[in-house]
């Protein structure tokens, strides 16, 4: 129930980094002196990952005030849903430090839309509004009336003189009574206050200023000069008080949170267990189970079953969709909009704001008490690619679930197939990308997903796919063989994910009858597979069997590591069409036919 406060401006990382030292988090002095250097924990911009104290890791601009609404968005849910008329345990505001970069940024306009609409009245963002960026004064490209445009998103304004203390804390005042908006406070700052003939300028917002102007600059300001690092030892006393009231205010809420264990041990033990990563007991009894040759499914359609047993289950399991919530097949049957008027309803509407959904869910799952996803089209992932690779950064365990996987999404054409997206995707360190085969493997992603603490991608197909028979230890070891060689060890292997399995199995019927055996392995997760002992990874791909043909409807970018040099990658390197699936894929070779004939190539 602590207080967040979001540094969004993480170029100006040293603010977060001094506070928390002087108010006596493990960052002693010598961190200072090591600010960016090898090792230290006082990285050029912060990171959650890296500094205790730092909520979320910030930089890019936008990001930050958009994380925050998720964070603001979480207290507002989580309060709703868990707090009792006797018990007040979820009760804490939202603070955000942010600069002109950080409102010029889409992401942070799609994010604080939302705010807006949604009323997120314990949001308040400080907007250190100093005129400057890194190319000079913000009249080269910003001269909009940012109050005016917060004012008409539904947000409480204020302006004030940043430099003035007594006004900045009336100004906080006033934003904590605003209930029923978020608040921004412009406060009119100089940046490089105090540095003789700089202050004010672009060139003090990131250059060193040496020893000279430092000298120049303790002097102006009435700071000694000995020793270089230099804290009176009674702004030490007055910064180390807050650790008292902090610490009784942690007393209180922990009788509190007793007091509440007692009187409603369901909704503690929930919120406990949230709290901690983990899932209630018994959490996957009700997933689904397909009948292997039944009716085709697309597995975007089994995705949807799969959340709507998840969240009953799970109930601190929330998500919305980026206004595709019909093709995404996210909402659950009992879900309930989440609105300002309806904040127990754990189904958000996000709109057709990608990147913003992207930044506030993973801002809602560093807050903890809630797992979060988010649905749109794969395609769609480039206007969230930012917020994918911080989730991976931060350690964000956010859900992003893609449908229309490939180009088998048919007649919407080439701006909305996806040909590199996938591949691009699984080059971001600490992702795991989901390309399910079927309804079965779609259940054992899923089940995968929710059990790590990580972010993962889950690419779903639009097309009715044939059910297989279910493999949850392969699909959670990243791959296994999915349908073995007739006659004992294989000539060949072929490898595929997705709705491309079931092309792999038909050749490996059209090959067996011209005498050649090849095994069929199913690759839904690249990323689990790669962290499976050798000798698993030499079971399902074993080195002695070289004439090897992957088959995915994406880009070839990454194949030939599991085909090897001899293999042969069917794949898609040229943008889409439009025209229905099953012609697009017999035009681009993603047929029975070319496996078969790449394999009789390769095997004599």
């Amino acid at each position: 129930d602590r207080d967040r406060f979001i540094l969004s401006a993480g170029h100006g990382s040293m603010l977060i980094y001094s506070l928390l030292h002087l108010a006596g988090y493990d960052l002693p002095m010598e961190e200072l002196k090591n600010f960016r250097q090898w090792e230290s924990r006082t990285p050029g911009h912060p990171e959650n990952t890296h500094t205790k104290g730092v909520e979320t890791t910030t930089g890019p601009l936008g990001q930050g005030i958009a994380n925050a609404v998720g964070f603001a968005l979480a207290e507002r849910h989580l309060a709703a849903v868990f707090n009792t008329d006797e018990h007040t345990i979820v009760d804490h505001y939202t603070y955000v430090f942010a600069s002109d970069g950080d409102l010029m940024e889409g992401v942070a306009y799609e994010a604080c839309s939302l705010a807006g609409h949604w009323k997120l009245g314990k949001l308040i963002v400080y907007y250190d509004d100093n005129d400057v960026t890194i190319d000079g004064h913000t009249d080269l490209a910003f001269t909009e009336d940012v109050l005016k445009r917060f004012e008409a998103q539904g947000w409480h304004t204020q302006r004030i003189d940043g430099h003035d203390v007594d006004a900045l804390v009336s100004a906080t005042d006033a934003a904590r009574a605003e209930t029923d908006r978020p608040s921004i406070i412009s406060c009119r700052t100089i940046i490089g206050y105090g540095v003789p003939d700089e202050e004010g300028t672009h060139s003090v917002h990131s250059d060193p200023l040496g020893e000279e102007k430092v000298r120049a600059t303790k002097e102006r300001l009435g700071i000694p000069l000995e020793p270089t690092f230099h804290v009176p030892a009674e702004v030490y006393d007055y910064m180390r008080a807050a650790g008292g009231t902090g610490a009784d205010a942690r007393q209180r809420w922990d009788g509190t949170w007793a007091a509440y264990a007692e009187a409603h041990p369901d909704k503690y033990a929930l919120l406990s267990a949230a709290l901690q990563h983990d899932l209630p007991a018994g959490w996957d009894a009700q997933l689904p189970a397909f009948e292997p040759g039944s009716k085709p499914l697309a597995t975007r359609a089994a995705s949807g079953k799969v959340i709507d047993a998840l969240k009953q289950a799970v109930p601190t399991l929330v998500g919305g969709s980026g206004d595709l919530t019909p093709s995404n097949k996210t909402m659950a049957s009992d879900d309930v909009d989440f609105q300002a008027f309806e904040a127990r309803g754990e189904y958000f509407r996000f709109g057709v704001r990608e990147h913003g959904m992207g930044a506030i869910l993973n801002g809602l799952n560093l807050h903890g008490g809630l797992r979060g996803y988010g649905g749109t089209f794969l395609i769609f992932s480039d206007y969230m690619r930012p917020t994918i690779r911080l989730a991976a950064l931060a350690k964000a365990p956010t859900l992003f679930v893609y449908t229309h996987d490939s180009v088998g999404l048919g007649e919407d054409g080439p701006t909305h197939q996806p040909i590199e997206q996938i591949a691009s995707l699984r080059a971001v360190p600490h992702l795991n990308v989901y390309r399910p085969a079927d309804a079965n493997e779609t259940v054992a992603c899923w089940k995968q997903m929710v059990t790590d603490p990580m972010p993962s991608v889950i690419a779903l197909s639009r097309q009715g796919l044939p059910v297989l028979e279910a493999n949850p230890e392969g699909v959670a070891r990243g791959a296994y063989v999915v349908s073995e060689a007739g006659n004992g060890d294989p000539a060949g292997i072929v490898l595929a994910t997705g709705s491309e399995v079931h092309i792999a199995l038909d050749a490996q019927k059209q090959l067996a009858e011209a005498g050649v055996h090849v095994r069929v392995v199913s690759m839904p997760c690249w990323e689990l597979f790669d962290q499976q002992p050798e000798a698993y990874k030499d079971e399902v791909l074993p080195g002695s069997v070289t004439a090897r043909v992957s088959i995915e409807a994406g880009a070839s970018l990454g194949w030939h590591r599991w085909t090897g040099p001899q293999g042969v990658v069917i794949a898609v390197d040229r943008f889409g069409a439009s025209a229905p699936y099953k012609t697009i894929y017999e035009h681009y070779g993603l047929t029975a036919d070319a496996i078969t004939d790449a394999m009789r190539s390769l095997v004599g």
